[in-house]
Protein backbone atom coordinates (compact mmCIF):
# COMPACT_ATOMS: atom_id res chain seq x y z
CA UNK A 1 0.00 0.00 0.00
CA UNK A 2 1.45 3.40 -1.00
CA UNK A 3 0.89 6.35 1.66
CA UNK A 4 3.10 8.91 -0.41
CA UNK A 5 0.94 12.03 0.00
CA UNK A 6 0.80 13.76 -3.10
CA UNK A 7 1.54 17.33 -2.31
CA UNK A 8 0.89 18.80 -4.76
CA UNK A 9 -2.43 17.67 -5.70
CA UNK A 10 -3.13 18.92 -1.70
CA UNK A 11 -1.88 22.28 -2.52
CA UNK A 12 -4.02 22.77 -5.98
CA UNK A 13 -6.86 21.25 -3.78
CA UNK A 14 -6.33 23.94 -1.09
CA UNK A 15 -6.02 26.72 -3.70
CA UNK A 16 -9.32 26.19 -4.73
CA UNK A 17 -10.84 26.02 -1.60
CA UNK A 18 -8.96 29.69 -1.01
CA UNK A 19 -9.88 30.81 -4.06
CA UNK A 20 -13.76 30.40 -3.45
CA UNK A 21 -13.99 31.67 0.25
CA UNK A 22 -12.01 34.89 -1.42
CA UNK A 23 -14.74 35.21 -3.79
CA UNK A 24 -17.30 35.14 -1.06
CA UNK A 25 -15.12 38.01 0.62
CA UNK A 26 -15.19 40.14 -2.07
CA UNK A 27 -18.71 39.88 -2.99
CA UNK A 28 -19.30 40.44 0.89
CA UNK A 29 -16.98 43.49 0.70
CA UNK A 30 -19.08 45.02 -2.43
CA UNK A 31 -22.36 44.08 -0.58
CA UNK A 32 -21.17 46.14 2.51
CA UNK A 33 -19.23 48.89 0.40
CA UNK A 34 -23.14 49.98 -0.74
CA UNK A 35 -24.99 49.96 2.73
CA UNK A 36 -22.43 52.53 4.29
CA UNK A 37 -22.96 56.34 4.07
CA UNK A 38 -21.67 57.71 1.27
CA UNK A 39 -20.58 60.47 3.55
CA UNK A 40 -18.21 57.88 5.69
CA UNK A 41 -15.11 58.51 3.33
CA UNK A 42 -13.13 56.34 5.66
CA UNK A 43 -14.97 53.48 6.25
CA UNK A 44 -15.12 53.15 2.38
CA UNK A 45 -11.41 54.56 1.62
CA UNK A 46 -10.34 51.17 4.29
CA UNK A 47 -12.85 48.86 2.42
CA UNK A 48 -11.30 49.55 -1.20
CA UNK A 49 -8.45 48.65 -0.06
CA UNK A 50 -9.20 45.48 1.86
CA UNK A 51 -11.13 45.19 -1.71
CA UNK A 52 -8.25 45.58 -3.78
CA UNK A 53 -6.06 43.30 -1.63
CA UNK A 54 -8.28 40.72 -1.64
CA UNK A 55 -8.71 40.96 -5.57
CA UNK A 56 -4.56 40.59 -5.87
CA UNK A 57 -4.55 37.33 -3.51
CA UNK A 58 -7.60 36.13 -5.51
CA UNK A 59 -5.89 36.51 -8.39
CA UNK A 60 -3.14 35.22 -7.39
CA UNK A 61 -4.48 31.83 -6.59
CA UNK A 62 -6.10 31.35 -9.61
CA UNK A 63 -2.95 31.97 -11.31
CA UNK A 64 -1.39 29.47 -9.17
CA UNK A 65 -3.94 26.92 -9.81
CA UNK A 66 -3.91 27.27 -13.76
CA UNK A 67 -0.34 26.51 -13.78
CA UNK A 68 -0.53 24.02 -11.79
CA UNK A 69 -3.50 22.35 -14.10
CA UNK A 70 -0.80 23.58 -17.29
CA UNK A 71 1.49 21.41 -15.78
CA UNK A 72 -0.34 18.50 -15.92
CA UNK A 73 -2.34 18.64 -19.54
CA UNK A 74 -1.30 22.21 -20.76
CA UNK A 75 -3.04 25.07 -20.16
CA UNK A 76 -6.74 24.41 -20.59
CA UNK A 77 -8.66 26.74 -23.15
CA UNK A 78 -12.59 26.82 -24.11
CA UNK A 79 -12.32 28.90 -27.08
CA UNK A 80 -15.89 30.61 -28.30
CA UNK A 81 -17.14 33.90 -29.97
CA UNK A 82 -17.40 36.75 -27.35
CA UNK A 83 -18.36 40.35 -27.49
CA UNK A 84 -15.51 42.62 -25.89
CA UNK A 85 -18.14 45.20 -24.90
CA UNK A 86 -19.40 42.27 -22.63
CA UNK A 87 -15.39 41.72 -21.48
CA UNK A 88 -14.85 44.87 -20.61
CA UNK A 89 -18.07 45.46 -18.79
CA UNK A 90 -17.19 42.53 -16.64
CA UNK A 91 -13.91 44.26 -15.73
CA UNK A 92 -15.30 47.71 -15.21
CA UNK A 93 -17.93 45.99 -12.70
CA UNK A 94 -15.66 43.61 -11.08
CA UNK A 95 -13.15 46.80 -10.16
CA UNK A 96 -15.33 49.38 -9.25
CA UNK A 97 -15.38 49.62 -5.63
CA UNK A 98 -11.50 50.36 -6.21
CA UNK A 99 -11.95 52.87 -9.62
CA UNK A 100 -14.65 55.16 -7.14
CA UNK A 101 -12.38 54.95 -4.29
CA UNK A 102 -9.30 55.94 -6.14
CA UNK A 103 -11.19 58.39 -8.49
CA UNK A 104 -9.56 56.70 -11.52
CA UNK A 105 -10.99 58.30 -14.61
CA UNK A 106 -11.03 54.64 -16.49
CA UNK A 107 -11.73 55.66 -20.70
CA UNK A 108 -13.04 52.06 -22.58
CA UNK A 109 -12.84 52.39 -26.45
CA UNK A 110 -13.21 49.84 -28.90
CA UNK A 111 -15.05 49.31 -32.48
CA UNK A 112 -19.30 49.23 -31.67
CA UNK A 113 -19.79 45.33 -31.98
CA UNK A 114 -16.56 44.16 -31.88
CA UNK A 115 -16.37 40.54 -31.49
CA UNK A 116 -13.85 37.48 -31.45
CA UNK A 117 -12.83 33.80 -30.71
CA UNK A 118 -11.15 33.44 -26.84
CA UNK A 119 -11.09 32.15 -24.11
CA UNK A 120 -12.92 34.55 -21.91
CA UNK A 121 -12.46 33.43 -18.86
CA UNK A 122 -8.70 33.36 -18.91
CA UNK A 123 -8.27 36.31 -20.70
CA UNK A 124 -10.35 38.26 -18.00
CA UNK A 125 -7.85 36.93 -15.67
CA UNK A 126 -5.09 38.07 -17.56
CA UNK A 127 -6.68 41.54 -18.15
CA UNK A 128 -7.82 42.06 -14.56
CA UNK A 129 -4.36 41.51 -13.21
CA UNK A 130 -2.87 43.83 -15.47
CA UNK A 131 -6.19 46.54 -15.18
CA UNK A 132 -5.29 45.99 -11.05
CA UNK A 133 -1.55 47.22 -11.05
CA UNK A 134 -2.64 50.21 -13.38
CA UNK A 135 -5.15 51.62 -10.76
CA UNK A 136 -1.70 50.80 -8.38
CA UNK A 137 0.85 52.10 -9.83
CA UNK A 138 -0.80 54.95 -12.21
CA UNK A 139 -2.03 57.92 -10.92
CA UNK A 140 -5.79 58.76 -12.20
CA UNK A 141 -6.14 57.86 -15.63
CA UNK A 142 -6.34 54.55 -17.17
CA UNK A 143 -7.32 53.59 -21.18
CA UNK A 144 -8.77 50.06 -22.13
CA UNK A 145 -9.01 49.59 -25.22
CA UNK A 146 -9.50 47.29 -28.52
CA UNK A 147 -9.26 46.81 -31.88
CA UNK A 148 -8.71 44.54 -35.34
CA UNK A 149 -5.63 44.93 -36.45
CA UNK A 150 -3.55 42.48 -39.09
CA UNK A 151 -6.57 40.41 -38.28
CA UNK A 152 -5.88 40.07 -34.78
CA UNK A 153 -7.68 41.27 -31.57
CA UNK A 154 -5.38 43.84 -30.04
CA UNK A 155 -6.05 44.88 -26.54
CA UNK A 156 -3.84 47.65 -24.87
CA UNK A 157 -4.22 48.77 -21.07
CA UNK A 158 -2.69 52.18 -21.01
CA UNK A 159 -2.03 54.27 -17.47
CA UNK A 160 -0.45 58.14 -17.27
CA UNK A 161 2.05 56.50 -13.95
CA UNK A 162 5.83 56.12 -14.26
CA UNK A 163 5.79 52.93 -16.95
CA UNK A 164 7.15 49.82 -16.28
CA UNK A 165 10.34 49.52 -14.56
CA UNK A 166 13.45 48.22 -16.73
CA UNK A 167 13.85 44.46 -15.71
CA UNK A 168 10.10 44.33 -16.38
CA UNK A 169 10.40 45.49 -20.16
CA UNK A 170 13.14 43.25 -20.47
CA UNK A 171 11.46 39.95 -19.05
CA UNK A 172 7.98 40.56 -21.14
CA UNK A 173 10.35 39.69 -24.37
CA UNK A 174 12.66 36.67 -23.06
CA UNK A 175 12.04 33.23 -23.64
CA UNK A 176 9.34 31.15 -21.84
CA UNK A 177 11.81 28.55 -21.19
CA UNK A 178 13.91 31.04 -19.37
CA UNK A 179 11.50 33.28 -17.95
CA UNK A 180 12.51 34.62 -14.43
CA UNK A 181 9.74 34.18 -11.46
CA UNK A 182 11.99 35.38 -8.84
CA UNK A 183 10.76 38.67 -9.26
CA UNK A 184 7.73 37.71 -6.74
CA UNK A 185 4.14 38.66 -8.10
CA UNK A 186 5.26 40.64 -10.55
CA UNK A 187 6.98 37.97 -12.55
CA UNK A 188 4.53 35.53 -11.85
CA UNK A 189 1.84 37.64 -13.75
CA UNK A 190 3.99 38.01 -16.54
CA UNK A 191 4.66 34.42 -16.94
CA UNK A 192 0.93 34.03 -16.50
CA UNK A 193 0.19 36.30 -19.04
CA UNK A 194 2.34 35.01 -21.67
CA UNK A 195 1.07 31.38 -20.87
CA UNK A 196 -2.63 32.72 -21.48
CA UNK A 197 -1.92 34.49 -24.87
CA UNK A 198 0.62 31.07 -26.21
CA UNK A 199 -2.77 29.09 -25.39
CA UNK A 200 -4.75 31.31 -28.05
CA UNK A 201 -3.43 29.52 -31.54
CA UNK A 202 -5.51 30.59 -35.36
CA UNK A 203 -4.03 29.32 -38.31
CA UNK A 204 -0.28 28.28 -37.23
CA UNK A 205 -0.25 31.74 -35.19
CA UNK A 206 0.26 32.18 -31.21
CA UNK A 207 -0.77 35.10 -29.38
CA UNK A 208 1.63 37.38 -27.19
CA UNK A 209 2.04 40.00 -24.71
CA UNK A 210 3.95 42.92 -24.85
CA UNK A 211 4.85 45.78 -22.72
CA UNK A 212 6.15 49.09 -23.49
CA UNK A 213 6.29 52.94 -21.86
CA UNK A 214 4.91 55.88 -23.50
CA UNK A 215 1.81 55.91 -25.29
CA UNK A 216 -1.37 58.02 -25.42
CA UNK A 217 -1.00 58.88 -21.36
CA UNK A 218 3.01 58.71 -20.72
CA UNK A 219 2.95 55.75 -18.41
CA UNK A 220 2.71 51.90 -18.87
CA UNK A 221 1.63 50.36 -22.04
CA UNK A 222 0.11 46.69 -21.92
CA UNK A 223 -0.79 45.15 -24.74
CA UNK A 224 -2.14 41.18 -25.86
CA UNK A 225 -2.61 40.11 -29.30
CA UNK A 226 -4.88 36.78 -30.04
CA UNK A 227 -4.89 35.60 -33.14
Amino acid sequence: MNNAIDFSSVLAAAVHDMKNSLSLLIQSIESLDKTIEASNTEAHSQLSHVHYEAARLNTGLVQMLSLYRSELSGLPTNVDEHFVDDLFTELQGANSVYIAQRKVNLSIKYEENINWFFDKDLIYLLLNDVLINAMRYGNQMIELSAQIEDNQLVIRIEDDGDGYPEHMLEQSHSDMASFNLSQGRTGLGLFFARLIAQAHTNHGKCGFISLKNGGKLGGSVFQVNIP
